[in-house]
């Protein structure tokens, strides 16, 4: 049961209340005993796969042994899920005892993401951590998780997304998510842009920090056994597997099999047999996840361009199926109709539906942008109409795909499991084989 005090605070703080700088947390951190310092971190930034590259990064790790944290934004369901260690979210009991020691150590008001950040770094302590994996929240150098000096730092990919906060070019975007290398530091990333590349490698430059590059320093190949061979700067392992869907999935995969490498550089060796085992059992929800089979229904978290771009060429490669049902919600300040272009074309039904956010952009407004690009969408009046919808639409062939925000992943989520059509044979997830 949910402390009703500690959760009316927490909504206090607005979620959807964003700032940058340091000040902030770094005065509460201060006033906390700077727990942030009793752990070694690896810190991922980028437009798109910083939570799959944690994960992987933090299952590693773990199966080498070590005590790891790990911290992810946003959450689907519950806010705990952001904080975990050792493949476990932080208990009820820790949670509320965490938020009222952090709450008494604020001086300078902070956001919902940076006491949530406080309250994790702060577990992370309490659990002796001996690593954490820290997901930064937005862009990276004024970023709340920006405090912590990591072994390496991970720049997954550069594109357009928050550009309000960001800056609308991909070079002022590069520029914010370059601040998370530091002096002398490592940094590994699957950036591809030459443009881009060569200002991540003059950053480098001067802070005296290595640049790593994907397909340059190190890549992930298919082997004629449909395992996975990774190339590495130090080594080589065969034999790998990786469970989560798309072909996007492998280019993360590089990049935190890179970071480990640079962890063990730095005292942290992971053995192959940990490399393998943690590949192979590590679990992202609300990633390309599938909720039912027959229909498929199909849960994504894409929220930008670049994104929905991964979903549609996933669609193609990976399942196979007869009509796609598209069901759609967004937040308002994303570039939703660059989305709607590419997955649009791909789909027989489009049903909208009405996110709780206060961020949501309206039904009538993602409506009319879909009207201009020549298609007629079925508006819902809620996440659970539009599900019940889709489901009574659907053949066993067809499939039914909800994307557009992590908020309406975490609101399908939630609705899906109360539905009665979903037992619990039938909602039995698969992973790692192509849908047919």
């Amino acid at each position: 049961m949910k402390n009703s005090r500690t959760s009316q605070y927490l909504d206090s703080l607005n979620i959807n209340k964003m700032r940058f700088g340091l000040g902030a947390i770094t005065s509460v951190l201060s006033r906390l005993g700077h727990p942030q310092k009793s752990f070694k971190a690896v810190t991922i930034t980028g437009t798109n796969g910083k939570g799959s590259t944690a994960a992987m990064i933090a299952a590693m790790l773990h199966k080498a042994g070590y005590c790891v944290g790990l911290y992810t934004s946003p959450h689907l369901i519950d806010v705990r899920e952001r904080i975990t260690v050792n493949g476990r979210k932080i208990s009820r009991k820790d949670f509320d005892r965490i938020i009222v020691c952090v709450r008494k150590k604020v001086v300078q008001p902070l956001t919902y993401f940076e006491f949530i950040t406080a309250v994790a770094f702060e577990y992370f302590k309490t659990r002796k951590a001996d690593i954490a994996v820290l997901e930064v929240g937005l862009g990276g150098r004024l970023d709340a998780t920006n405090v912590c000096r990591p072994l390496v730092s991970v720049i997954t990919n550069i594109a357009f997304d928050h550009t309000a906060y960001l800056g609308r070019t991909l070079t002022s975007i590069a520029v914010e998510k370059a601040g998370i290398i530091k002096p002398h530091g490592l940094c590994v990333t699957g950036v591809a842009q030459k443009k881009i590349l060569g200002l991540l490698q003059d950053i480098c430059l001067q802070r005296g920090a290595s640049l790593y590059r994907l397909n340059h320093d190190f890549r992930l190949a298919r082997q004629k056994n449909g395992s996975l061979l990774y190339e590495g700067v130090y080594s080589d392992v065969k034999n790998l597997t990786v469970p989560l869907r798309g072909e996007h999935q492998l280019a993360n995969a590089a990049l935190a099999l890179a970071a480990v490498e640079m962890c063990a550089r730095k005292g942290f060796p992971v053995s192959e047999t940990a490399v393998r085992a943690g590949l192979q059992n590590v679990r992202w929800e609300g990633r390309l996840e599938v909720l039912h089979i027959s229909p498929w229904v199909l849960l994504d978290g894409a929220h930008n361009p670049a994104g929905i771009g991964a979903l549609c060429r996933s669609l193609k490669k990976d399942f196979s199926f007869r009509h796609l049902i598209l069901i759609f919600g967004v937040l308002a300040d994303k570039d939703y109709r660059k989305m709607l272009q590419k997955i649009v074309p791909l789909a027989r039904v489009i049903i909208l539906a009405p996110l709780k956010a206060q961020r949501a952009a309206s039904v009538a407004a993602v409506s009319q942008t879909i009207r201009s690009l020549g298609r007629m969408p079925v508006v819902s009046q809620s996440v659970h109409q539009a599900l019940e919808l889709g489901l009574s639409l659907a053949g066993s062939r067809d499939l039914i795909c909800a994307t557009g925000s992590f908020y309406l992943a975490g609101e399908v989520k939630q609705t899906f499991s109360k539905l009665v059509f979903c037992d619990n044979e039938k909602s039995k997830k698969v992973q790692g084989k192509k849908v047919s």
